[in-house]
């Protein structure tokens, strides 16, 4: 092994360590007001070398857009499993300060605790902003499966008989997708956002926004 390579992983299993330090400082409980008024999604795209983070603000009710902001800076960071909210909080932090609203929560596009190290980029976003967050993954990191329940719509994800997350249907005959606590939030609650904040697609309206919002500057950024 050379010295490059062993830097890389002395990196790597330094972040982890951060991971799992990070993991014992969220919280699992609700810090949402009662009355939901703004949620946000959150969604990074790259190309280029850039990343280009992008947050849409909705209507909680009626799901229609407030506000949307982005941020586009270098990619400053390899694409690693299991350390991809390192890449992601620098363009996301910057868009999320633009913000004139302010969101009572953020959906993230990717895991929050049901990650290897209890600290995916919910989590990790959530925690750096001081905001309740909660993570919408579209394939399994971590975790056991139970079978979907039918009467409810979701089943929870487990690790060593600890729920760590829940595997959610939001759309009749689609796949499911994954939910878990990001930070300043219950999973329950978590649960109750995404079946509420999802219409046509499977995946949130707040997420889908920031998602076109973000390959939208990607695509011009491409071009220029």
């Amino acid at each position: 092994m050379n010295k490059t390579e062993t830097r890389s992983k002395f990196s790597v299993e330094k972040a982890h360590k951060a991971q799992l330090l990070l993991s014992k400082k969220i919280v699992f409980k609700d810090r949402l007001p009662k009355k939901i008024r703004f949620v946000a999604g959150v969604d990074v795209a790259y190309g280029k070398g850039l990343s280009v983070g992008a947050v849409a603000v909705l209507d909680y009710e009626s799901l229609k857009l407030v506000e949307a902001q982005t941020a586009t800076c270098k990619t400053r960071f390899p694409y690693i499993p299991t350390l991809l909210s390192f890449r992601e909080i620098p363009p996301s932090t910057l868009c999320i300060k633009k913000l004139q609203t302010k969101p009572d929560v953020f959906l993230v596009d990717g895991h929050g605790f049901a990650h290897p190290y209890g600290c995916g980029f919910a989590s990790h976003l959530g925690l750096a902003i001081g905001k309740p967050t909660l993570g919408v993954a579209k394939d399994r990191l971590f975790g056991e499966l139970e079978n979907i329940k039918a009467e409810n719509g979701f089943a929870f994800l487990k690790h060593n008989d600890k729920v760590i997350g829940a595997v959610v249907t939001t759309k009749s005959g689609c796949k499911p997708v994954y939910v878990s606590v990001g930070h300043m939030i219950s999973l329950e609650t978590a649960i109750k956002i995404v079946k509420h904040c999802t219409r046509n697609n499977r995946i949130p309206e707040p997420i889908l926004k920031a998602h076109e919002m973000a390959n939208l500057v990607k695509r011009k950024s491409i071009i220029l």
